[in-house]
């Protein structure tokens, strides 16, 4: 059977999420917008999707790949602008003679996770941040490898380190390969996701901490979601850039710079941040719970 996935067009409201990716392929406790549909979709029996993307296809083609690890016939359409389901339908499926998925999940617009249809997620960062909170009940599925429940609430990721003295918080949600030095404190109502490091005497609550991002030493995060150097306060709806890297850093890897673009004395301190963090991983102890 066949399907159509709108991708919602770049929200003014979410700008900050969609800067360097698709809002669609932002992950959300380690799974994209994208790969819940594309899973949801296979369990109904989906066979043959299109992905109707106006905002970066190329990098949507990317990340997705051509739909074979979800046994996917996947297409990806450039759009000229985000389709309403009907004129997506009236479109893409009308005289179609091949089977298609009844409606609504024959043409579905990617506003909400499939599992929380009536949770909005893109209107503001307070409501992608709540969606994030509602998901972490439903994040232990047979398709993510290593996830466990360590106790009510607390959720671990594959290879996710804590050390002794920290605190978890539930509910609180650690992604994989995520570290946490002692004495810091993780919840109520946190998610840091994969990759996440965070410094001793930290505290994280009410907050989501974006994937490779580097939280300081003794910083503290509340009402916040922080993604690389970025921090919004999701209850203000206000974003700034953090200029200190030792408070707030992306420890991903830079992307190429054009050569006309680079500067003469570029900015060492992630390179920095890199090289303490490697020193202090000897510091961490397995995982409780494992």
């Amino acid at each position: 059977m066949k399907a159509i996935l709108i991708c919602p067009d770049h929200p003014p409201a979410l700008a900050a999420l969609a800067e360097s990716v698709p809002l669609p392929a932002v992950p959300l406790l380690g799974f994209s917008l994208l790969e819940y549909w594309l899973g949801h979709l296979v369990t109904l029996g989906a066979k043959d999707v299109q992905v109707l993307a106006a905002d970066r296809p190329d990098q949507v083609r990317e990340a997705l790949g051509d739909g074979a690890r979800w046994g996917l016939r996947l297409q990806v359409v450039p759009a000229p602008r985000e389709l309403a389901p009907e004129e997506a339908r009236d479109r893409y499926r009308a005289g179609d003679p091949a089977p298609w998925l009844p409606a609504p999940n024959d043409c579905a617009l990617l506003d909400h996770l499939p599992c929380l249809p009536h949770q909005p997620l893109l209107t503001s960062y307070a409501a992608w941040f709540a969606a994030a909170v509602a998901l972490m009940p439903h994040s232990v599925t047979p398709d993510r490898l290593g996830i466990h429940e360590v106790q009510p609430g607390v959720w671990l990721g594959l290879h996710a380190q804590v050390a002794r003295d920290a605190r978890l918080i539930p509910p609180c949600w650690l992604g994989a390969e995520t570290r946490v030095e002692g004495r810091a404190v993780i919840g109520p109502d946190a998610i840091l996701e994969n990759g996440v490091f965070v410094s001793r005497g930290a505290e994280v609550a009410q907050s989501l901490v974006g994937p490779e991002t580097f939280v300081g030493r003794y910083t503290e995060l509340r009402n916040s979601i922080a993604w690389g150097s970025t921090l919004v306060n999701w209850q203000r709806d206000s974003c700034l850039r953090v200029p200190d890297a030792f408070l707030l850093c992306s420890l991903a890897p830079p992307r190429p710079v054009p050569r006309r673009a680079r500067t003469a004395a570029p900015n060492r301190a992630p390179r920095t941040v890199r090289q303490f963090l490697t020193r202090a991983l000897t510091e961490f102890v397995p995982p409780r719970g494992s």
